[in-house]
């Protein structure tokens, strides 16, 4: 069974603590981030996300306002969960939330996950570039 938290820092700790653990994993550990780059000014006015598979918590993402629009972050899932098909669970969360704010909504995807985004209504704009020693594309989504 798939549940799908939605918090803000400041009012749950301890789900954002799960959060960071998944994204520590996964960026930090996984990609070699710099944990500086890794947790920034905005986790606490972001809106942050943990999807739980059968209680186990496997994948995190959060939304956040700025200038351009909404931009989708952080989304990030455990590897042994991972081509499964989950990610579009949270995926659909957070934009569900975020449509009815009618502003552009974008991301920065890592070119791995292009399909999924793609899948989803989002299309590559502009050429590669690499954020975090990490290949990006940005993406827009088409509504």
């Amino acid at each position: 069974m798939i549940r799908i938290e939605r918090f803000k820092v400041q009012d749950n700790p301890e789900l954002a603590e799960i959060a960071f653990a998944i994204r520590r994993e996964v960026f930090v550990v996984e990609q070699f981030v710099d944990p500086v780059l890794e947790y920034d000014e905005y986790e606490d006015t972001a809106i942050h996300y943990l999807l739980f598979l059968d209680e186990v918590p496997i994948t995190t993402a959060r939304w956040r306002e700025t200038g351009k629009g909404i931009k989708l972050e952080r989304f990030a899932t455990l590897k042994e969960y991972r081509n499964k098909g989950i990610g579009n669970n949270i995926l659909d969360k957070v934009m569900e939330d975020v449509l009815s704010l009618k502003k552009p909504i974008y991301l920065h995807s890592q070119v791995n996950a292009i399909s999924l985004y793609e899948r989803n209504g989002f299309v590559k704009e502009g050429e590669m570039f690499v954020e975090a020693d990490i290949q990006h594309y940005l993406m827009t989504h088409q509504s």
